[in-house]
């Protein structure tokens, strides 16, 4: 006791817990407006090739209405996301400035190409889609919608360093045989193996319930003046779920049993631009790391109690399946930020169009 009473913290630890407690005064009080992004002049035609690229990738059937990418929706379920009384002035953003509740439609998903069993290694996503937006929204033609969209996966971060190295990969992947020699070909050795690593790392982490993870943007968007990454963190996770692999389907009927007991919620956070060395807006590879641009809560995801599987629940999802969720259904305040957020302006636009999504709901669809 006597050695633990005399314990005097190293001048490292003091100069870090100082910092750290800087950086959440500064986050909380006036986070950053300095950041940028660098948008070269070519980048518009070429995105809408790599968006092409990725839509014609996988092997489809004629007439197939399958996502380029998380084809496999292994639920589609109502919400609600409901705005805290308690948000900092820098984050009283759109339908943050004020609290209230908004319906919603939520999409869990399997990222590769094509469906797969859920015991198969994948990234695995979240989309939120949000009713009774107001504000004028930034895609052409869809400026009078009043949704907008929420896009996350388990990773905190995207390990490529540009859209093109991230549509090389998808489509070379596709053909698993063949992917190690022309990644080490197409990349470099070095490159391919470190990327292999870290995607292998990736798809190896165990999940055993989409109700106990936290799904993370990975990528950045404006948030009024801020930029921030945001994500929904399981409130409530209980017991942990069936065994990765316990079925083909065990994901689904995983959330399915939860939901039949009672409601699952998420806490959706913000993390803010803190500076371009902790929080770059480009380079998707660097994650923004909680100790220098703290979690910030300001609303909770509500999926309420329902059954997925019976007909009202089958017949909603199908139609969350038939919907396109896209980073860039939002106001101009909400803007996508970098690069790879840019390059799916174009991949989400041509994945909808060629599977004939269906238009953005009003809420007079609404499927309780």
């Amino acid at each position: 006791m006597a050695a633990a009473l005399d314990y005097t913290p190293a001048k490292a630890e003091v100069a870090d817990a100082q910092r750290r407690c800087a950086l959440d005064v500064k986050v909380m009080a006036a986070p950053r407006t300095d950041w940028k992004e660098h948008i070269l002049p070519d980048e518009a035609a070429r995105f809408e090739q790599l968006a092409t690229e990725l839509r014609d990738a996988p092997k489809r059937a004629p007439g197939d209405r399958l996502r380029a990418l998380h084809a496999k929706g292994v639920a589609g379920v109502r919400a609600e996301l409901t705005v805290r009384d308690d948000v900092p002035a820098s984050a009283r953003v759109g339908i943050f400035a004020s609290p209230a509740t908004y319906r919603a439609y939520v999409r869990f998903s399997n990222g590769a190409a094509v469906p797969q069993p859920d015991s198969k290694p994948d990234v695995r996503g979240l989309a939120v889609k949000v009713l009774g937006v107001p504000g004028v929204k930034i895609i052409p033609g869809l400026e009078t919608a009043t949704t907008q969209d929420f896009l996350t996966i388990r990773d905190p971060y995207a390990p490529f360093l540009s859209p093109d190295e991230f549509v090389w990969v998808a489509v070379a992947a596709q053909n698993p045989l063949t992917f190690l020699p022309r990644a080490l070909f197409h990349l470099g050795p070095a490159r391919a193996l470190h990327l292999i690593k870290e995607l292998k790392s990736k798809l190896s982490l165990p999940y055993p319930s989409a109700a106990v993870s936290t799904f993370h943007s990975a990528l950045a968007i404006r948030f009024g003046d801020h930029a921030v990454r945001f994500s929904f963190a399981a409130e409530d996770p209980g017991v942990p779920g069936a065994p990765s692999g316990a079925s083909a389907t065990y994901v689904h009927d995983d959330l399915r049993q939860r939901l039949l007991g009672g409601p699952i919620h998420y806490q959706f956070r913000v993390q803010f631009y803190v500076g371009e060395d902790l929080t770059p807006i480009e380079n998707t590879a660097v994650e923004w790391k909680a100790s220098d641009s703290p979690f910030v809560p300001i609303a909770r995801l509500t999926i309420p109690q329902q059954d997925i599987d019976s007909e009202a629940g089958r017949t909603l999802a199908a139609y969350v399946e038939s919907l396109s969720f896209d980073p860039w259904h939002a106001p101009a305040e909400f803007r996508p930020l970098g690069a790879l957020m840019r390059a799916r302006n174009s991949a989400y636009r041509v994945s909808g169009l060629r599977r004939g999504a269906q238009p953005e709901p009003t809420g007079t669809e609404w499927i309780a």
